[in-house]
């Protein structure tokens, strides 16, 4: 999955959806290259269709430009397209469905309050014990 779309200042962005074999992220990078943050998430065991999201990261040089907010709009949109909860441990995902969860299940989306098992998960994946929204990468 590669989206092209504009950020809050004009620039162009590409979020890209990168798989990994234990934390998978969507990546937002400029035309040239430059990455200009992410937003992390594991995949629940099991086969369960959810996505754990328990980090978004905007590089400082890029703030103000809407990345974050670019990230979480096109992380929502592909778990929509991709039939999955959507789990939010990360502050921004936590408060933006807060704020906004009913429109995003009229959009089709799912989601769903973090467990305890899911920040054990978290904690365990990362290689210690689990740290929270905000947890750095390994």
């Amino acid at each position: 999955m590669t989206q092209e779309t504009t950020t809050g200042t004009g620039d162009t962005a590409t979020v890209q959806l990168d798989s990994g074999d234990r934390i998978s992220s969507y990546v937002a990078r400029f035309a040239d290259g430059r990455v200009a943050g992410r937003a992390d998430f594991i995949e629940a065991p099991e086969g369960r269709p959810e996505r754990i999201f328990f980090h978004t990261e905007v590089d400082p040089a890029y703030g103000g430009r809407g990345i974050g907010a670019l990230l979480l709009r096109e992380a929502l949109a592909d778990s929509i397209r991709q039939g999955v909860t959507v789990v939010p441990m990360c502050q921004l995902f936590a408060r933006h469905l807060r704020k906004r969860g009913g429109e995003y299940i009229a959009a089709g989306g799912a989601y769903r309050t973090p467990r305890l098992a899911d920040v054990d998960l978290v904690g365990r994946t990362l290689g210690g014990p689990a740290r929270g929204a905000g947890a750095s990468r390994p």
